[in-house]
């Protein structure tokens, strides 16, 4: 089984990441088969609470050419134990977000979401970070 991987790599660029989940997701059957050819963007998404259930906004799934369609950017329920979504739900009154990181098939073909509690940067945690890589890969090539 050919294994998917849609990641929002800008993500680690603009957030501190805090925390890490694994959440499933509610979609309709032409949005499976459209993700699993990867046709998918979760590059503008967030995650926001409506009451006391977790919902993916932005997630843009390309509308295929049948007959029955989806709409492309509908807002999508995760799927969450209540525990981990009360604690989430805490953490939001920190200053912090919610954003998914990778949308991605476990070993069973089920589609899955990796959700990330994280704290945006600012412009010199940016600067910091880019010197860092700079540096390690100066690094590599000396030592190669």
């Amino acid at each position: 089984m050919k294994k998917l991987e849609i990641t929002n790599r800008r993500a680690k660029y603009e957030y501190h990441f805090i925390d890490e989940y694994q959440a499933g997701i509610v979609l309709m059957g032409s949005e499976v088969k459209t993700i699993k050819i990867g046709k998918a963007s979760i590059v503008d998404s967030f995650c926001y609470f409506k009451g006391d259930e977790l919902f993916i906004k932005n997630f843009n799934v390309t509308e295929m050419s049948t007959s029955y369609t989806h709409e492309p950017n509908r807002e999508k329920k995760l799927l969450l134990n209540k525990k981990e979504l009360k604690k989430l739900k805490s953490d939001l009154t920190k200053g912090l977000t919610i954003i998914p990181y990778k949308v991605y098939t476990n070993d069973k073909g089920i589609i899955k979401v990796k959700i990330v509690l994280a704290k945006g940067k600012k412009d010199w945690d940016k600067r910091n970070d880019i010197k860092e890589k700079d540096i390690q890969r100066e690094l590599k090539k000396t030592i190669f």
